[in-house]
């Protein structure tokens, strides 16, 4: 577990054309794949991340919303922004759809970013192998 400060720290914006809540969303969605947030964590306030970042508090929000819809972050009213519990695994016809439309939904960022797929899909698998041998 990291500080909200260690994790301030680490957000960086690039000139790049993209969008500064992709931007973020991106950056924290690192973290915690990387398991530097993990579940239960409290995650810094959209106002510190504005502050700290120079940027419109509503830019972050937009940020964290995203984060919230796609499960990564459970919002608390009072508390805060905690990193969510990873979803219970899906089975059958709903795992496959589902992972066939993560899938298409990475090969078109891939695209957009002008990554070569077969090399994301490489780096996916040595990922996978990493994670599969850290819980042996």
């Amino acid at each position: 577990m990291h500080t909200q400060q260690q994790i301030l720290d680490t957000l960086r914006l690039e000139q790049t054309g993209v969008p500064i809540y992709v931007q973020l969303r991106e950056q924290f969605l690192r973290a915690m794949g990387a398991g530097a947030l993990t579940p239960g964590d409290q995650m810094p306030t959209m106002r510190q991340v504005a502050v700290a970042l120079r940027v419109d508090l509503n830019t972050v929000r937009h940020a964290y919303d995203d984060l919230e819809k796609l499960g990564a972050l459970v919002l608390v009213r009072g508390r805060g922004s905690f990193v969510a519990e990873p979803a219970a695994a899906l089975a059958g016809d709903v795992h496959e759809s589902e992972t066939d439309n993560l899938a298409r939904q990475t090969l078109a960022a891939a695209a957009a970013r002008g990554v070569d797929p077969l090399a994301l899909a490489n780096r996916i698998a040595a990922l996978a192998a990493e994670k599969e041998e850290e819980f042996r």
